[in-house]
């Protein structure tokens, strides 16, 4: 079993940045894909990145692509989204999620956290 804990969210005004982060417990050895997905209120959720065990791969939503991006430290067991020029659109509950298979599908993971949320006024 893999426990994900997501930190980092919060109120911040367009513009503005937000790092989150996604520390990992229990059986992290397992070469897992990490990924973060977001749902905000009323929407579907939607995959926003992913990176691959080794971090040499990431991929991106379209609507992040440029702004955001997604880094791991294995060593620490915790992976983090850095959110720049954050948009009133980007305003959802972020979680994350931990599988084998890289995915745009969350069902698709193992495992995934609580969530945190992100509100960016305008």
């Amino acid at each position: 079993q893999v426990q994900l804990v997501e930190s980092g969210g919060g109120l911040v005004q367009a513009g503005g940045s937000l790092r989150l982060s996604c520390a990992a417990s229990g059986r992290t050895n397992s070469p897992y894909v990490m990924a973060w997905f977001r749902q905000a209120s009323g929407k579907e959720r939607e995959f926003v990145a992913a990176i691959t065990w080794t971090g040499t791969g990431t991929y991106y939503a379209d609507s992040v692509k440029g702004r955001f991006t997604i880094s791991r430290d294995n060593a620490k067991d915790t992976v983090y989204l850095q959110m720049n020029r954050l948009k009133p659109a980007d305003t959802a509950v972020y979680t994350c999620a931990a599988g084998p298979i890289l995915d745009r599908i969350i069902t698709t993971y193992d495992y995934r956290g609580q969530g945190t949320q992100v509100a960016v006024s305008s």
